[in-house]
């Protein structure tokens, strides 16, 4: 044993006291701004259907065609891996869990649409659709059916359309507490924002609806579609989409690049509008950096590249679909758009790959992390958040198993859960049926 030090202070606690008392109100400013993690499921895609094609039958019919698909075009592990370019030792795995996926449950996330994909229409008509739409959905919800995410994406709050798409809003929302009430699953979609007060605007229509039913306040919240430059860049250099996330008041869930519009309003030609495209990089960067930590997510944005044709013609779209979803991965954006049943195998084979081909190193470095027994990484508590998040990921889209998971952790989901966020501690994660 050593010397044991002598400690000595030169400053009375009265010092302490006065500094942290002058940042009691940053202390609020930050735990408001930035939250954290919301602990929930991201889904790993969102499906957009046009209000008048939607069914009941919808969600099955793109997973029977997605799996149509893979039988014409790659029938077993290792055709399918080799249109790809999947490593050998994940063919099986892979393959096998896409067709389980495909078959239990297809579509994590679905926006019923009335915006782009559905058009201008007679007012009666939307006022049908508006309605039909409510109904589908609550009994989804009710027979099990129903995609763990669902909702609407209304017309925008642009003058030409904003009473439009303030009564398609008012319809859906109200149909389904008539029908049994808000499903936990359900997601608003405000697209084509410019200004911070079109989201201050939805916000207010949102208050005004939960006040009229009684609803707790706040109960509804939305996605920001992110299309327009003006969103990126506003007139007076600052980041518009941050003043939009502080705009929505907490309610704010995602922002959703908008490829081809966002491509087509910076002036990208129709040939190069692609979600790799450098100006798509600078705007879902601006994104991602607006939205960390406030427990707002980033989605990227889709390919309108159809797998559609010959074998050949459908593997090159396959394989850039599979390309531009792991290169999404890799920057964390970690939810896409995707636009037809054909993009559902190589969505869920480039996820899966993703996550499988980094189970044992990030197991490895979170179990090393937990027991302090160093090696050839030294981690800290972000990455160890960071790991943990990427394995939860992993099991919620099915790519991963909650028992391998433990098996090569030492730990439980609770642990993950506790490690990852402390708000995902205290709620109860929806997984996959």
């Amino acid at each position: 044993m050593g010397q044991q030090e002598k400690v000595a202070t030169s400053l009375t606690a009265a010092v302490g006291e006065e500094i942290s008392a002058s940042l009691t109100a940053v202390d609020a400013e930050l735990a408001r701004r930035y939250p954290g993690d919301p602990g929930t499921r991201q889904p790993v895609h969102t499906v957009y259907v046009p209000a008048d094609a939607f069914t009941a039958g919808t969600i099955r019919a793109w997973g029977d065609q997605a799996l149509a698909a893979l039988d014409e075009h790659a029938p077993d592990a290792a055709a399918f891996a080799g249109a790809l370019g999947i490593p050998d030792a994940l063919a099986g795995p892979v393959h096998d869990r896409v067709r389980a996926k495909l078959e239990r449950e297809p579509v994590e996330d679905l926006r019923i649409d009335f915006e782009d994909g559905y058009g201008p229409r007679p007012d009666a008509e939307e006022d049908e659709a508006a309605a039909r739409a409510a109904r589908l959905v609550s009994q989804a919800y009710a027979d099990g059916t129903a995609a763990p995410y669902m909702g609407i994406r209304m017309k925008c709050m642009e003058a030409a359309v904003r009473d439009r798409g303030i009564r398609t809003t008012d319809i859906f929302l109200t149909g389904l507490l008539r029908a049994g009430g808000l499903p936990d699953g359900l997601v608003l979609t405000l697209p084509k924002v410019t200004y911070p007060e079109q989201v201050t605007a939805f916000v207010r229509l949102l208050e005004a609806f939960e006040e009229t039913h009684g609803l707790p306040a706040g109960r509804l919240g939305f996605e920001i579609q992110i299309e327009t430059s003006q969103s990126i860049l506003a007139a007076d250099g600052t980041a518009a989409v941050a003043r939009m996330i502080d705009a929505a008041k907490g309610r704010a869930t995602g922002l959703h690049y908008g490829t081809f519009d966002y491509s087509a309003c910076v002036g990208v030609s129709p040939a190069y509008q692609a979600s790799d495209h450098p100006a798509a990089d600078h705007a879902k960067a601006v994104m991602q950096v607006a939205a960390a930590g406030t427990g707002v997510r980033v989605c990227d944005g889709s390919t309108n590249v159809l797998p559609v044709g010959p074998t050949s013609q459908v593997h090159e779209a396959w394989r850039l679909h599979h390309g531009l979803t792991r290169r999404a991965l890799a920057r964390a954006y970690y939810q896409g758009w995707d636009m037809h049943p054909g993009h559902l195998p190589t969505r869920y084979a480039a996820v899966y790959a993703f996550y499988r081909e980094g189970l044992a190193p990030a197991a490895s470095r979170l179990a090393a992390y937990v027991a302090k027994a160093g090696g050839d990484v030294m981690d800290e508590p972000a990455t160890a958040k960071a790991l943990s998040g990427y394995l939860l990921r992993g099991i919620d889209c099915g790519a991963l198993d909650a028992d391998e998971v433990t098996g090569l952790t030492g730990l439980s989901r609770a642990d993950l859960d506790g490690f990852a966020s402390p708000r995902r501690a205290d709620l109860t994660v929806t997984v996959p049926r």
